[in-house]
């Protein structure tokens, strides 16, 4: 798929380059992750962070126990291109 993250290189801290499957590179950097709570938490460990790894059968970046980020995600933060159509949220005017 056109987001299929295909390769991911540690650079430094919070920082990876990764790989699409359309071709593209881009750096992301993930130190606000640690801060969103919840199973992002765990990112607050960098010997966690660096165990990363890319499942090629979901085309994406994972962690151990089951923890990953949505390839659209990872490719709009990396790139800077747009979210696609269907991912971006609503506002509710009441």
């Amino acid at each position: 798929m056109y987001y299929d993250v295909l390769e991911a290189r540690h650079i430094e801290e919070y920082k990876l380059e990764l790989l699409f499957a359309n071709g593209k590179k881009g750096i992301i950097d993930l130190s606000g992750y640690q801060h969103k709570g919840g199973v992002f938490g765990r990112f607050s460990d960098t010997q966690y962070f660096k165990q990363f790894y890319v499942d090629k059968e979901i085309g994406t970046l994972c962690w151990p126990e089951g923890l990953d980020i949505a390839p659209e995600t990872l490719y709009h933060e990396a790139t800077g291109e747009p979210l696609p159509p269907w991912m971006k949220s609503e506002k509710v005017v009441a």
